[in-house]
């Protein structure tokens, strides 16, 4: 009776002879890995970074996510064809055939990225939970019981992954049925804002297309605040910029986490894919992993740009009476400290005391605070509360709440999932059973969240942001490596034009993504540390390190079968003679003989075959006695 991978390998045959048509039919109804790796990246990180550019620039960025998951997904087409043409662990392959420094790194990376994002993640299910859906569980014991359901659920969710096939269909579907959900709840927010005729269309349609300049000058729409602010417009000139072009690299460099590069691999060896399978793992991606990612990003950005660009009032629960919204008091007083200090001086204005500072706020002109009102960063639930009024209650806190929450919870079940599978390649088990359950619970210890993750944000969350940073274009670079290694690829290299359009999309991808990494790990502190520089500098050489381990392994191996061959060549009974006694030169002399005679042997059988090649080797024999 055939199994199932055998089925899949027929089905995939009728469909490459079956036309276009059915081999996209085929490619849908086995899609499942660019499923999984759609429920990760569209998770809180997205989520912020979509609402920041949308608070920001509007409609202006809305090119910038689209571009950075296309540059994502060229990588991921590449480590899928890596994997599914060598079926081996790439794990091992970096750590034999690249560099061992990396590979240990990769996965030590993506361990502490696992366990470390996964608290912002049950903070965010929680407040979505308690803030939006249930506001009467919106307290400590109501936020446990949040909290326990979640982990309850994505443990479910780990088990039935681990079942085997049927437990993997299941998972699947689970997966695949919350991305829906995600993709649906901002979609439906933005046309029910489109079918109140309050969305400027072709503003949007606009913001598609791929503006570079705002990386050096604010959006337009700033030109008229700017001027108000007379001469300090060039300080808050000056915020802007920085903030679209730290906001613009963020977003690139996290389109595709360092967590998938490992993840993608280790579901396609699970799923027991192939060299068949290389053509749905690419389809799978551009399809299942890149549309749900746009559209549901794109919507968020459309829905932040239309309630906050530009809008200082949005940072108001009273804009005549200067009431901020209490969560946006903290990010205002910088922007607001950050301007006196320029105008005072940073010493003179750190010396005032808290009355005299408060009172030089108040009096602050009101095109100043309306810039830092227009520049301060909102979160999902200031979002969802402004589009009450616009959209009734049912889509702002019910909608868009089973969203958020959505993509909370898949993003922890995935979470817990890559960490049972790194866990298991690390220590080096089959990636199944009881060190697959223990090491997606290690990532499950993220449940603290909403207890600790604010006090423990600073200490956690930039040394894990500059390790995933400095590895991802260093993972990128490698993978690059092993597309184009005859060595580990063989006649399933790719050739010609295919290999050229490869490398250019992966060498671009690299370029851009891999720069973004590098300059947003570079400027990472660690409160007053550089922390970004240091790492960096640190792992740079522990990489040249391990290079020179690697080539001095490679050397060792080959010496040492040099010497077994050598070994080899001067056996026989001239073993017998250097126990008598025989000098270093009478060796020497016996094992050049011998190389001779299995040269003669080697010669004697091309010409004479089997039956010769028996009577040489006894002549060969008693010559070397």
């Amino acid at each position: 009776m055939p199994t199932k991978i055998e089925d899949e390998r027929v089905m995939l045959r009728e469909a490459e002879l079956g036309g276009l048509g059915s081999r996209i039919g085929t490619y849908v109804k086995l899609s499942g890995p660019g499923w999984l790796q759609s429920a990760i990246t569209l998770g809180g990180g997205s989520l912020a970074s979509s609402l920041f550019l949308g608070v920001l620039a509007g409609y202006s960025l809305l090119w910038l996510q689209p571009v950075a998951i296309v540059l994502g997904v060229i990588m991921l087409c590449a480590i899928s064809h890596v994997t599914l043409s060598t079926g081996q662990s790439p794990f091992k392959a970096i750590n034999e055939d690249i560099n061992p420094v990396l590979g240990w790194g990769w996965a030590i990376a993506t361990i502490l990225a696992n366990v470390v994002w996964c608290l912002p993640q049950f903070s965010l299910g929680t407040a979505a939970a308690t803030q939006n859906l249930f506001p009467a569980l919106n307290n400590t014991w109501g936020k446990v019981l949040v909290c326990v359901l979640l982990l309850v659920t994505a443990i479910a969710a780990v088990l039935a992954y681990d079942r085997g096939a049927k437990g993997a269909k299941a998972f699947d579907r689970i997966l695949k049925l919350m991305v829906a959900l995600i993709v649906f709840a901002f979609v439906g927010v933005v046309v029910k804002m489109g079918a109140s005729g309050k969305l400027p269309w072709s503003e949007i349609a606009a913001g598609f297309i791929p503006d570079p300049s705002l990386f050096s000058e604010p959006s337009a729409k700033y030109d008229e605040a700017l001027a108000a602010t007379g001469e300090f417009s060039e300080f808050w000139r000056s915020q802007i910029v920085t903030m679209q072009k730290d906001v613009m690299i963020s977003a690139a460099a996290t389109a595709v986490g360092i967590n998938m590069t490992f993840f993608m691999p280790f579901v396609l060896l699970r799923r027991r894919w192939g060299r068949e399978h290389r053509g749905l793992a690419k389809f799978d991606l551009w399809t299942a992993l890149l549309i749900p990612y746009i559209v549901a990003t794109s919507c968020v950005v459309i829905a932040a740009g239309s309630q906050f660009n530009v809008k200082p009032q949005s940072a108001y629960v009273d804009y005549q009476e200067r009431t901020l919204e209490g969560n946006l008091e903290k990010g205002y007083d910088g922007l607001v400290n950050a301007r006196l200090s320029l105008e005072l001086g940073p010493e003179a204005y750190e010396k005032l005391a808290p009355v005299q500072k408060k009172e030089l706020k108040e009096n602050l002109s009101d095109a100043d605070k309306d810039m830092a009102a227009m520049l301060v960063k909102r979160d999902a639930f200031n979002l969802a509360k402004s589009l009450k009024n616009l959209t009734g209650e049912v889509f702002s806190h019910w909608i868009f709440g089973i969203g958020v929450l959505g993509m909370a919870l898949s993003t922890i079940i995935i979470l817990m999932t890559i960490n049972g599978h790194v866990i298991c390649e690390v220590i080096g088990v089959p990636h199944k059973g009881k060190p697959f359950i223990l090491g997606a619970l290690l990532a499950g210890l993220g449940v603290l969240g909403p207890f600790v993750w604010s006090d423990a944000a600073f200490w956690l969350a930039i040394p894990t942001s500059v390790f995933g940073f400095t590895l991802i274009p260093v993972a990128y670079l490698s993978f690059f490596l092993l597309m184009n290694s005859k060595k580990v690829l063989g006649r399933e290299r790719p050739t010609g034009g295919f290999r050229l359009i490869w490398n250019t999309g992966m060498l671009f991808a690299l370029a851009i993504m891999g720069t973004a990494a590098v300059y947003v790990a570079w400027n990472k502190k660690w409160g007053d540390v550089a922390f970004g520089k240091y790492a960096l500098i640190i792992y740079g050489v522990l990489l040249v390190i391990g290079h020179f381990h690697l080539k001095t392994s490679r050397l060792e191996k080959k010496v040492a079968a040099m010497d077994n061959r050598v070994r080899r060549q001067g056996g026989g009974g001239g073993s017998r003679k250097s126990s008598d006694g025989g000098g270093r030169r009478d060796r020497e002399d016996r094992e050049r003989q011998g190389g001779g005679n299995r040269g003669r042997r080697s010669g004697d059988r091309g010409r004479s075959g089997g039956g010769r090649r028996r009577r040489d080797d006894k002549s060969s024999g008693s010559e070397s006695e």
